[in-house]
Parts: structure tokens; C-alpha cells; sequence
């Protein structure tokens, strides 16, 4: 909105998966710095974001991308390096032309569009945010309905599953059928850490196994991330007296376990 008050059209300019902003303008800029100096830590820094934003970003973007873009070496506290697989490249010029052609198209737009400011308020009301740190896209592998709830099974890249139980109701309201893409969203506090459970008999259904990518401690609790097969990364919060019982260290191997009754359906 200028200081005139009314709505103008921008060059802003997001992909979307699934409902979830996967790549914009400042996404495209972070990932740009990454394969410019090879640290997400000095990448953060040039784009005038924390490291654990950036990290969280990259996380985000790795999630809802078919194969990540971002490849981490995991390190220590200052992180390790980082550059841009072969995809990730690709995806930059490609949102380079997508961004010049969405420039000559908003000022055509701009050019025909009368009063803006309705449309505005409308776009204003049904934006969202979403507060949960881990958000993942998949696709409705099966949906086996009982009298009240339904177990849904939402399959992921890199062969993993996230199983969810919700009401029926959900089932109708969201149109939720066999082989459409989904999200599934889940609480950082609503999953549990876990290591050496091979012999472990548990109820839990989603049980995750990957790689320690990032700890960060503090004086009560302790964020856990863990890398899964296929790219995708898990975001736990557990206490710090928890993750020093574990033994849990970056490199190391662990497990996220969280209820089907703790995940979160949504579809575009």
C-alpha cells in the first residue's frame, strides 16, 4: 500500500507446495548466498537473518523439495558447510526466469486492475501462518476408516511414512482420497528421542529413524534436529537433561517418535 492508500501490485514473488510457501524472493536470496560462500552460518549473515532461522528455513525447503537443495555437512556449533546440490542450481535459474516473466506480467496486470483495495482485504483474511516447526508434503497412501476416527497413511520422499488418525469428518471435510498430495504437520514438543530401540517393543506408531544434524542446547531444554532418509528433517524439543542421558550427539543416529493423534492433515 503506497502513502496514498491504495494497493499496488509487487515483483513479490513465492512457489508454493501444498499450501506451504516453499520458495520466494528472500528464500532464493539466502540459498544464492549459500552457494556463494558455502556456510549457512555466513549465508545467514549476508542476508541479515540468525543462523537458526536460516537453518530452519533450509530444513523447510529440503522438506517440501522432491530431492533437498541444500547439502550440509554437519559440523559443531558454528555448523558445517554447505552448497547447492544439482538441483538446487537448477531451481535458482529457473526462478530467475519465472521472476523476470512475473515482472512483465504484474505490471500488465497493474496497468488493466482497477481499485485493488477489495481484493486486498479478502487476501488479507485467508492468509495463514503455520506455528508448527515440522511441516511435511507427501501423498495419501491409504485411508482405512473406523465408526468415529480414520487412520490415514501419508507416504514421504526417501520411503517414509508418517501415519495420522483423525475424525471421519475430517476425512469428508478436507476430500481426503487414496494417491492425492497432502501435508502433515507436527509440534517440535510432541516428538520423542529416542536411541538403541531395535529391541524396543512401542504403541507409537510414527517411529522415524536418521541422522543427528543439529543440536542446540540450553539451560532447560534442547532442540534436536534429525535428518531422514530422503532429505527430509524432524525438529524435536526435548530438556537438555534428556539429550545428555541419551548420549545424543551430531553424527549420531536416533529416533523421533510422535502419536498419530499428534499429527495434523492439510491439503491445497
Amino acid at each position: 500500500m503506497n502513502s496514498a492508500g491504495t494497493v499496488e501490485l509487487n515483483g513479490n514473488l513465492w512457489f508454493t507446495r501444498d499450501t506451504s510457501k516453499f520458495l520466494g524472493n528472500d528464500r532464493i536470496a539466502l540459498l544464492e548466498k549459500i552457494d556463494e560462500l558455502g556456510s549457512i552460518t555466513r549465508a545467514a549473515k549476508a542476508v541479515g537473518i540468525s543462523y537458526k532461522t536460516a537453518w530452519e528455513i533450509v530444513n523447510q525447503i529440503n522438506n517440501l523439495a522432491a530431492v533437498p537443495l541444500v547439502d550440509r555437512a554437519t559440523g559443531g556449533k558454528g555448523g558445517g558447510g554447505a552448497s547447492l546440490t544439482v538441483t538446487g542450481r537448477e531451481v535458482l535459474e529457473q526462478f530467475r526466469v519465472v521472476q523476470e516473466e512475473h515482472g512483465k506480467f504484474l505490471k500488465n496486470l497493474d496497468m488493466r486492475l482497477g481499485d485493488t483495495n477489495n481484493l486486498y482485504q479478502f487476501l488479507r483474511r485467508i492468509s495463514m501462518k503455520v506455528s508448527a516447526r515440522n511441516v511435511f508434503s507427501g501423498t495419501v497412501t491409504s485411508i482405512a476408516k473406523g465408526a468415529v476416527n480414520a487412520e490415514v497413511s501419508l507416504g514421504l520422499k526417501g520411503a517414509t511414512a508418517i501415519t495420522a488418525v483423525v475424525t471421519n469428518g475430517a476425512i469428508t471435510n478436507l476430500g481426503l482420497q487414496e494417491g492425492m498430495s497432502a501435508y502433515a504437520i507436527v509440534k517440535a514438543s510432541s516428538v520423542v528421542i529416542g536411541t538403541d530401540l531395535a529391541e524396543a517393543k512401542l504403541s507409537t506408531r510414527n517411529q522415524l529413524t536418521g541422522t543427528i544434524a543439529k543440536l542446540v542446547e540450553g539451560p532447560v531444554s534442547c532442540e534436536v534436529d534429525l535428518e531422514l532418509p530422503g532429505g527430509n528433517t524432524i525438529s524435536a524439543v526435548i530438556t537438555d537433561g534428556s539429550a545428555k542421558r541419551l548420549g545424543l550427539k551430531v553424527g549420531g543416529t536416533a529416533t523421533a517418535l510422535f502419536k498419530a493423534s499428534s499429527v495434523i492433515l492439510g491439503v491445497s
